[in-house]
Order: C-alpha cells, then structure tokens, then sequence
C-alpha cells in the first residue's frame, strides 16, 4: 500500500482534530510529571505544543489529578486525553472536566452500572473512548487460552472491551493494540484491520531508549504505515517526550504523509571528502528543528553524488577543497568557504522562507 491507498476507518474527532477516515496522520504525546503538579505540566506542555504535538495524554490516577484537569485544559490549544485505569469514578470526574477523549478499557471498570456510567458521560460530552490493548497486560483468561501474547489475543482482548461499548450503542471509539515486541505489533494491528474500521492509535510500547526505541518505532509504526495503517502515533521513548514528538514526525516525514520543517539530505562521509560533514550537519541539524516550515537542505561532502543531490534539493551544498558550492532551486549561487557554510544556510533558509517562491 502506499499513502494513496490507506485503510479508511471511521472518522473519530477528538476536541477539533479528527482522526481516521483518511484525515492526516497526527502525532501524539503524554506528559511525565504529575498530574496535580499543575505548573510543571503545564510547562510540558507548552514545550510539546511547540514541538508540534498534536493531542496531549496526561495520567489521572488519583483525585488529586483530577482536580487539575480543568486548570490544565485551559492552558491547552490541542486537545486533551485523560489517561485511567480501573477507577470508573476518575473517568466521570476527568468528563466533567472537560476532557477530548479519555483512554480506558471499559471491561476493567467494573460492574454494568459502572460501564453504563463512563459511557453515558461520554456520549453527552461528545468525548470518544480510546480503547488500549497492551500485550504485557492482557487479560488471565486469554493468556491461559492462546498460552502467551500473541497477535489473537491481543485482538480478542480488543473485542472483549468493543463489545461492551457497542453493547451500549457506544461506537465512538479509537483502538491500539501495542507490544514491545516489533513483529507482534505489527502483526496484531494488521490482524484487528481484517475485523474492524475502527481507526487506530499506533505505538511500539516501551519502546526503550531514544537510539533503540527510535528504530522499533520506526520499523514498527513506519511499516504498517507504509502497508495504510494508522490513524494517529506516539513514538514511546525513555526521554524528554519531546524527542517523541519530534521521532513522530520524522517518521511520517519520511513516509510523505507530512511535509513539516526541515529535511537534511546528506551523506555518511568517506575519504573523499575534504570537509568536516558530520560536524557541520550536526550543527545545522540543531539550529533548524525549530523550523516548521517544509523544505529540502542537501549537506554533501564530494563531487560523486553531491552536485545531484544539492541541485535536486530547495537548498544545497556540494563540498570541495574545504569549501562549497552553494545550490538553490537547482542553480549554483556561491561558492563558500567551509567555516561559513552553516551560516550561510540559515541565511538562505531564512530568506527561501520568506519568499512566494515555491518549495518542495
């Protein structure tokens, strides 16, 4: 599949974002302090949103978080998901705290009474349910049944808590089925899209630290994403949820579902180059992320592949005898000096950015 062809779920909103039915893939985070330190969070927060996060999760595992949930949602401009386990009463207070979406598993809450609560609320706040199925936690009676976590009972615990919702007439519902095993992921996920069009929330769980748990995301999230699946992600990484946030867009970025801020084209160096690559890309690389706007920069160290690639890109360097070609929309404009380059790019950044003209 490709980002032409992918799967058309029904379509969740969530606050004002919509999710499935073909709309843009979004990405998503969840902070780390406490809930009822409100100041923190709400620091995180504004950290994430200008990282470019879309929907924002926060824990409410006690009264204390609750009560802060309406000082936090005033603080917001992307939508709000309050994130319970078990305790049905905390999910009514989080709805009438003016919550987008809550994440709970309503087969966990309780009695029927319990169940028909959490999801009366829900329905008159206009708020959909995502349900989460994690393969380390998944339900006795199914592993005793499949002998241990596998993509069947991971979908079968998805249907277990489907069925109560639906059961209560209760469809506006987001589902993810997440493991730290990569091939188990993918393989769950791909099974549930054989049953249900309900749009899903992709993640590798616990994925690891930022270099192990980029590349399981990556290689997870990015290869159903590539086969049409998905609806929104959060990258799951031991780090500031910012570097999650920012994986999550590389991710689609290099698949083209988005077009969002800067994209270095440069190569891995060899003998043939006379300039420093790695550390000039490392500096640009650093003094570009904050950069929303979409655009192509070639960082290349020789004269093999790098005229091409920097003639092809918005902006582009091809080194030489410690100095470089400067390319912008395909023509040599300069030649630099190697000292210099860094700066140079940021100049023309700035100014392609601020011009009408056209880029990719």
């Amino acid at each position: 599949m490709s980002q032409y062809n992918r799967r058309i779920s029904k379509i969740v909103t969530v606050g004002k974002l919509p999710i499935g039915g073909g709309f843009p893939v979004s990405v998503q985070s969840m902070t780390t302090p406490h809930t009822a330190d409100i100041a923190a969070i709400k620091r995180q927060i504004h950290d994430l949103e200008t990282a470019g996060c879309q929907l924002i999760r926060v824990t409410v595992s006690d009264e204390a978080a609750a009560r802060a949930l309406p000082e936090i949602r005033k603080a917001m401009t992307v939508p709000l998901v309050a994130d319970i386990h078990f305790d049905y009463r905390l999910a009514l207070k989080a709805i009438d705290a003016g919550v987008d979406k809550i994440r709970i598993n309503p087969g966990n809450i309780g009695n029927k009474e319990r169940i028909q609560a959490v999801l009366k609320a829900a329905r008159s706040a206009k708020i959909p349910i995502r349900i989460g199925v994690n393969a380390g936690s998944l339900e006795k009676e199914l592993l005793e049944k499949y002998g241990h976590p596998n993509a069947e009972a991971m979908v079968a615990s998805a249907a277990r808590h489907i069925q109560i919702c639906e059961d209560f007439g209760f469809e506006d519902i987001i589902v993810a089925l997440k493991a730290s095993n990569v091939s188990l992921m993918i393989a769950a996920n791909r099974l549930f899209t054989e049953k249900y069009d309900y749009p899903l929330h992709l993640g590798v769980t616990e994925a690891g630290p930022p270099w192990q748990g980029t590349i399981k995301s990556a290689i997870g999230i990015g290869t159903l994403l590539a086969e049409g699946i998905g609806d929104t992600i959060r990258v799951s990484l031991t780090d500031d949820p910012v570097q999650e946030v920012q994986t999550g867009f590389e991710i689609l970025k290099s698949l083209d579902l988005i077009k969002k801020g800067i994209t270095i084209i440069s190569c891995p160096t060899c003998g043939r180059a006379d300039v420093d690559i790695i550390g000039i890309v490392a500096d640009l690389e650093s003094r570009v992320k904050h950069i929303q706007q979409p655009m192509t920069v070639a960082v290349m160290g020789c004269a093999v592949n790098g005229p091409g690639e920097a003639r092809e890109a918005d902006l582009g360097v091809a080194g030489g005898k410690k100095s470089f070609l400067l390319f912008k929309k395909g023509e040599i404009i300069a030649k630099i000096p190697e000292s210099q380059v860094v700066d140079r790019l940021l100049e023309e950044i700035k100014r392609l950015s601020e011009s009408k003209e056209e880029i990719s």
